[in-house]
């Protein structure tokens, strides 16, 4: 099916979660997106997923029907993008720029971290306690919020050296630790229904 929601672009959208004061980072954004798309909580909605980026009660108040369909229409082109790269089952974990410095090695760290824990796996698990999972599923996301923290582990490290080339090899490794992971979970649990997962906006 054709999406006739069209992604503005990151530089675009960045704007647009400006312009409503949203807390989340782009690339939260999009890796919650992506872990709701694969969540097994069939009754989870895009609108509840879009509330969740800001703090409760602090939602923007849209004043008018026009700005609320346009609200929705650009989050879901985003929403729609992702859904496409779990079809394909091409998830890649947001794009960065080469860090210069320790500094921004850090930041890139703690960026991912957020991309993954709150946002896949905040996604995935849908505000529920817990699901009815494989046990190999159930691993899986464990190893995926234990890979998280190799993040964490990465900026402590870095912050004490000038030199971070050698963390920076084993941030990248860990990209492709946690893009398969996912592209795994993907491969084995939603393709599978993945006809049955296009959720629009009601």
């Amino acid at each position: 099916m054709q999406s006739e929601n069209k992604y503005l672009g990151d530089d675009k959208f960045k704007k647009f979660l400006e312009h409503y004061a949203c807390p989340t980072s782009l690339g939260v954004v999009k890796m919650r997106f992506v872990g709701a798309i694969c969540s097994p909580y069939l009754k989870l909605r895009p609108t509840d997923v879009i509330s969740s980026l800001w703090s409760e009660g602090r939602a923007p108040r849209l004043e008018t029907k026009e700005e609320a369909d346009l609200f929705f229409k650009f989050f879901m082109g985003l929403w729609d993008e992702c859904f496409s790269s779990v079809k394909v089952n091409q998830v890649m974990l947001p794009s960065y720029q080469k860090p210069k410095d320790k500094e921004s090695f850090s930041a890139l760290c703690r960026e991912r971290y957020d991309e993954i824990e709150y946002g896949f796996l905040e996604g995935f698990w849908a505000g529920q306690e817990d699901f009815k999972l494989q046990s190999y599923i159930a691993e899986l996301l464990d190893s995926l919020s234990q890979m998280a923290e190799v993040y964490v582990t990465l900026e402590q490290k870095a912050a004490t050296k000038d030199n971070f080339d050698e963390y920076l090899k084993h941030f990248i490794a860990t990209d492709k630790m946690v893009e398969k992971s996912i592209a795994f979970l993907i491969e084995n649990t939603v393709l599978p229904r993945i006809e049955g997962l296009q959720r629009t906006i009601q």
